[in-house]
Parts: structure tokens; sequence; C-alpha cells
């Protein structure tokens, strides 16, 4: 069997291939999300999204992780999805990164889907504008000033954290189908 290094294809294709790839594994839940699978809670200890007396959506947040950590609704996850996208968008396009508290969950159901989609198509076309000499570049975010993590590192990363949060609400989609 004959193998093609990395390199050889295009380091941006090939983190563009693996995005895709995680991609269609997680527009498999999302196809399939119902309103109700959202705010559903499966254990006594969650974190999730709140009403604000204002009328938006909270996300429960601690700044030093609990013990036991709380286990995440679905809700929580997208919006945890939106705001480590958001803010690395920021920083890929070179803007001021909003804080955690400037990103607001849109809501059960369909605003939540349209709004995890959206961010999926800027991230397209931030990654069309890359070349393979621009991932040498030191990485903005989530490695400030660290010359040692490039932002080939910063793409993998997304990939890796989509694809782990796009198994947790799989997996809460499929719990709350089966229960």
């Amino acid at each position: 069997m004959t193998t093609t290094a990395p390199g050889a294809a295009g380091r941006v294709e090939l983190i563009r291939w693996q995005f895709d790839l995680t991609w269609s594994l997680f527009e498999y839940h999302l196809e399939r999300l119902e309103p109700e699978d959202f705010l559903w809670e499966p254990a006594p200890l969650c974190w999730t999204v709140r009403r604000s007396p204002e009328g938006t959506w909270v996300p429960d947040w601690a700044d030093t992780e609990p013990d036991p950590v709380p286990v995440p609704t679905v809700a929580w996850v997208s919006w945890h999805i939106g705001w480590w996208w958001s803010v690395t968008l920021d920083h890929a396009r070179g803007d001021r990164p909003r804080e955690r508290t400037d990103i607001v969950w849109p809501g059960e159901g369909e605003p939540t889907v349209a709004w995890l989609r959206s961010l999926r198509t800027e991230w397209l076309a931030c990654l069309d504008t890359l070349t393979d000499t621009d991932l040498d570049a030191t990485a903005p975010f989530p490695w400030p000033d660290d010359p040692a993590h490039t932002k080939a590192h910063m793409l993998a990363w997304v990939n890796a954290e989509l694809m782990k949060n796009a198994a947790e609400i799989g997996q809460l989609r499929m719990l709350r189908a089966a229960s």
C-alpha cells in the first residue's frame, strides 16, 4: 500500500478535508435534533442555558472547572460551539475577539441549527483565504503568543473541538430519544 505525504496534496486541502468529514458527522445529528432535545437535562447535575430577566439565554459557567463536572445539555454544548468558534473566527480575521458573555445562544431548534451552519459558512470562507504558507504563522488563538503553535495547529484544534462537541450532541440526542 502506498501513501501520499500530507504535504503533497497541500496542508490546507487536508485540513479542509478533515473539517468536511467532521462537519458531515455533525450534520447527521443537526438534521435530527428536535427542539425538545436542547434543554433536556440527562442528569441531576447539568450545565444548560437559562433565561435572564431580560429574556436572553445565559449559559451556566464557572471560571474554574467544578468537581464533579456537570453534564452539559445540547443547548449548552451548542452555545459552547458558538462561543469558541466565534472567538476563533475573530482571531483568524484579525478582529478584536468577543467576550464569552457577548455570545448569545439563539434558542431551541432551528435558530441554533441555523447559527451553527452560518458559523460553518464563515469558517469555510476563512479557510478559502489561506495558503499552505499561511499555516506556518503563529496561531493567534487558543495559544496566544506561543510560536510553537501555528495556524495549522489552530485549524486542527477547530476540527478536534468540533468533532468532540458533535459527538457530545449526538450522544445526548440519542440518549433522550432512547429514554
